[in-house]
């Protein structure tokens, strides 16, 4: 069988189920970070990201920007676990005949962001290859209170978007700004359930959430915020790229969030019992139940 048969997803699985874990570790792969165990008060989060040429970047992008968007999908990862990020090591794949100038600029993308979340780039390596990838591993930490995983969602809850989606392939997955400080506000004022980046589009990443909860979800065209960039409904729900968390709280924790009136978080919809459904109410008030689908790498 070929991998693009079997799907990325299918693939992560096949491997999820081939590794065996020891008791350190709280939370192993099928989440935003892997979660383990540190000392009395907090657990330590590593993920890792990697992002190649003509897939998640074009040659013709600045090399600054390319540098920044490796490191801020990372920083993006430990968001959505409550976490803070610290430390990190950068890997780079580059053709033989790319200039210096390139990589310089690339590398200042990445410690400019570094500094601004006080991050310590601490290593790495490097190897020839065809095209340009960066891979960044990076570790962060959360109060065990603080942790957040995919697996919490409750019928009943309130699901949450940050920021506007759809359109970022437009300009905004090179320049997004990590959701760390909303991420550590959530957490240190409310108890938030379950939560995710939106990395792959929303449905899809919603997705993830119901799989990993059991549970199932609605949703409102028309509470779905939508980014200038946008063309369309369909952009926000399957193109991906946007990084903003997605997350879900109870009634009465969800009532104390909109009384803050940031205008940052912005209710879109309803956990469910059915599990694993999926639906989208449109603006003539019809129901249907949509598949959940993104973008994939197979």
């Amino acid at each position: 069988m070929l991998i693009s048969k079997l799907g990325e997803f299918g693939l992560i699985e096949r491997i999820r189920r081939s590794i065996k874990t020891d008791s350190s570790v709280i939370k192993g792969p099928g989440d935003d970070c892997a979660v383990v165990k540190f000392n009395k008060d907090s657990y330590l989060l590593l993920t890792c990201d990697m992002i190649v040429e003509d897939v998640d970047f074009l040659s013709q992008d600045k090399p600054e920007l390319i540098g920044r968007k490796a490191l801020a999908i990372s920083i993006s990862d430990i968001a959505a676990c409550g976490g803070i990020p610290r430390y990190c090591l950068v890997s780079l794949g580059m053709p033989k005949g790319t200039p210096l100038k390139r990589i310089d600029k690339i590398l200042d993308g990445m410690i400019n962001l570094s500094r601004r979340y006080k991050i310590n780039i601490v290593g790495g390596d490097l190897s020839s290859s065809n095209l340009l990838t960066i891979d960044v591993s990076m570790l962060g930490m959360v109060e065990k209170k603080n942790l957040v995983l995919r697996s919490g969602a409750k019928t009943g809850d309130i699901i949450f978007v940050s920021g506007e989606l759809g359109g970022s392939i437009r300009g905004k997955h090179l320049r997004f700004i990590p959701r760390l400080k909303e991420s550590r506000f959530l957490v240190k004022n409310f108890k938030v359930n379950a939560m995710i980046d939106i990395s792959d589009g929303l449905s899809q990443d919603l997705g993830h959430i119901l799989r990993q909860s059991k549970v199932g979800a609605v949703i409102y065209e028309d509470l779905i915020p939508l980014d200038r960039q946008a063309r369309s409904l369909k952009e926000a729900l399957f193109m991906g790229e946007d990084f903003e968390l997605l997350f879900t709280l109870s009634h009465k924790e969800a009532k104390k969030l909109l009384k803050k009136n940031t205008g940052i978080f912005k209710p879109i919809g309803e956990i469910t019992s059915q599990k694993y459904v999926l639906s989208l109410v449109d603006r003539r008030n019809k129901e249907k139940i949509i598949r959940p689908g993104g973008f994939q790498h197979f």
